[in-house]
């Protein structure tokens, strides 16, 4: 299975368990027996961020990973005390909307492209924030729309509906100015406490800086 892990925990001695966001049945867990041993060939592949192919197995009541082939770790984000914030924030977040068994192809494909535009220096990252904030919201199906476009700005109000129907390849391909990027920041906030009513850890300590 193609998907990005996006938590994971010690259980037992050696062993982790992860959460995993796959593009063929959604949200799954698994366990990785042996992963936390040295040596072993799951060590990093089994840890939040990587990004690649899985081969999995169905046990009686969950699944075992059994391999892992890498293609992403996203080692930019494990070395950047900001950048890996930002990053768990967006792993935290999937991990609340997601479920199993649903298509979260839309939801993947975001999160991975979201995680790339955090390593871009031109991108100030809170605007990657306030964009992963509403097109998530979109996916979910719980976009209300523009409140009142006639408070914001037009730029802001162009901002929106490219957020809301760019193909997420092309999604993080601008910039905006500072009012721009405030009022994004606000409507982000509504649209998130409308759809995503949830107290997020990583949020905390990233409002932080």
């Amino acid at each position: 299975m193609t998907g990005l892990i996006l938590k994971a925990e010690p259980i037992g001695e050696y062993d982790r368990r992860v959460v995993l966001l796959t593009r063929e049945r959604g949200k799954i867990f698994a366990f990785a027996r042996g992963a936390r041993k040295q040596g072993s060939r799951l060590l990093a592949a089994t840890t939040p961020f990587s990004f690649g192919e899985f081969g999995l197995y169905v046990g009686r009541s969950s699944y075992t990973l059994a391999e892992a082939s890498i293609s992403n770790y996203f080692e930019n984000l494990r070395s950047d005390y900001e950048g890996a914030y930002y990053g768990m924030y967006f792993l935290e977040i999937c991990d609340y909307c997601t479920r199993e068994n649903n298509d979260e192809r839309e939801l993947l494909k975001l999160l991975y492209q979201s995680l790339r535009a955090l390593g871009v220096s031109s991108l100030p990252r809170k605007l990657v924030r306030y964009i992963f904030e509403i097109r998530t919201v979109v996916i979910n199906g719980e976009f209300p729309g523009l409140p009142d476009a006639s408070r914001y700005q037009e730029s802001t109000c162009y901002a929106v509906s490219r957020i809301v129907s760019a193909p997420l390849e092309k999604l993080y391909t601008f910039t905006v100015s500072g009012r721009v990027l405030e009022e994004l920041g606000g409507l982000a906030e509504k649209y998130r406490k409308y759809s995503l009513d949830t107290a997020f850890k990583s949020l905390e300590i990233l409002e932080m800086f």
